[in-house]
């Protein structure tokens, strides 16, 4: 059991028989005649719901402890999502849906971190930031500034701004929660 207070971002817990993970703790000092909480943020882990939830400090709650394993991401059918884990080569399916819009990032070889209940995957944390390919952009207007962007389509078929100094074949650096240039990896070779 853990109290309301004692909750950090990231925690998993169980409440009204569902599982969620912490996202967000806000925490409201009370004023005159209004008690203190607290606010959570969450994710329900089985469906990808997000709630927003308030407790007295004082609230119980019972934590759920996951095991985290680095895998390595193989291939994907049309429900599910394999991934191997690289000391025992035990495979993992995550259903899609636990997956949510970060499949777009999947590689293959691919290492991230899942987090396990038991046996059973229940969300897959991916790397903040990922290298792809830029398959096509247009050309960058001769003096431009550094500042303005141009549309770019990488391999994972996702489009994003980048610089106008970015040519296809060029591999950058995406954020993969802003969905977001960062840098330039490497230049096209000629």
């Amino acid at each position: 059991m853990v109290l309301a207070s004692e909750i950090k971002e990231g925690t998993a817990i169980q409440l009204d028989g569902k599982l969620y993970k912490v996202l967000e703790v806000i925490r409201h000092a009370g004023s005159g005649q209004m008690h203190g909480f607290i606010e959570l943020k969450m994710k329900d882990l089985k469906f990808g719901h997000l709630a927003d939830r308030r407790f007295k400090h004082s609230d119980r709650f019972n934590d759920v402890d996951l095991i985290k394993r680095q895998m390595e991401y193989i291939y994907s059918d049309s429900d599910i999502h394999y991934f191997m884990d690289t000391e025992t080569f035990n495979q993992t399916g995550v259903p899609r849906s636990v997956v949510g819009l970060s499949e777009k990032f999947l590689k293959e070889g691919m290492k991230a971190t899942v987090e396990l209940l038991g046996e059973e995957a229940v969300t897959v944390l991916f790397p903040k930031i990922v290298e792809l390919k830029v398959t096509s952009t247009g050309p960058g207007i001769r003096d431009g500034q550094d500042n303005t962007m141009k549309p770019a389509t990488l391999e994972n078929s996702i489009e994003i701004q980048v610089p106008q100094f970015i040519l296809t074949g060029d591999i950058v650096r995406v954020d993969t929660e802003k969905i977001k240039y960062i840098d330039r990896v490497t230049t096209k070779k000629i």
